[in-house]
């Protein structure tokens, strides 16, 4: 009987995922670096974005991996932060040159070890409009939803007065409501 429930559960999820719309993130989630953050800084005012999304990530991370497979595909995911972001991946054991958001030149992995502390990966890293990380998430979210709430968590501020954990709590009382 437990081994009917686990496939009833299994092709439960696989039936739900083959109506999702889904997209390759690499063309419609992330945008093309001009590696230069500063020069990214000033494109997202001109834009009227909130600021730049930054995710330090590395091959062969499985974490990352199950975020652009099953999070960063999503058009809902997408048409969201690309409304209020522009956004870039960091790859934290890069050799790249880049130039940080205040315009010193580096090699990514300096970026993000060195400048944000990033050892683990994914770490999701919004960055206002002058630079200044304000809001950081490190590992996969559970799915589309908690991704989205940390996208609304940033947007809407609430950043400012609280932590992630407590607004994403909040949210889920919401829904069982």
């Amino acid at each position: 009987m437990l081994r009917i429930g686990c496939l009833f559960i299994a092709l439960s999820v696989m039936l739900a995922d083959v109506g999702a719309t889904t997209r390759d993130p690499g063309s419609h989630f992330f945008d093309q670096s001009l590696g230069d953050f500063n020069e990214e800084l000033e494109l997202a005012r001109e834009q009227g974005k909130k600021g730049v999304l930054i995710m330090f990530e590395m091959d062969e991370c499985p974490f990352c991996h199950r975020m652009k497979t099953r999070v960063l595909n999503q058009v809902d995911v997408q048409d969201y932060f690309k409304r209020y972001f522009l956004i870039y991946s960091v790859d934290i054991e890069g050799d790249v040159e880049i130039v940080d958001f205040q315009g010193q030149t580096m090699k990514e992995k300096d970026f993000a070890f060195r400048q944000h502390k990033v050892r683990a990966t994914p770490v999701f890293g919004f960055f206002d409009l002058e630079g200044k990380m304000v809001a950081r998430f490190t590992g996969a979210t559970n799915d589309v939803h908690e991704f989205l709430w940390l996208g609304e968590f940033v947007v809407e501020g609430h950043y400012k007065s609280g932590n992630f954990s407590r607004f994403k709590r909040a949210k889920r009382k919401e829904l069982r409501k």
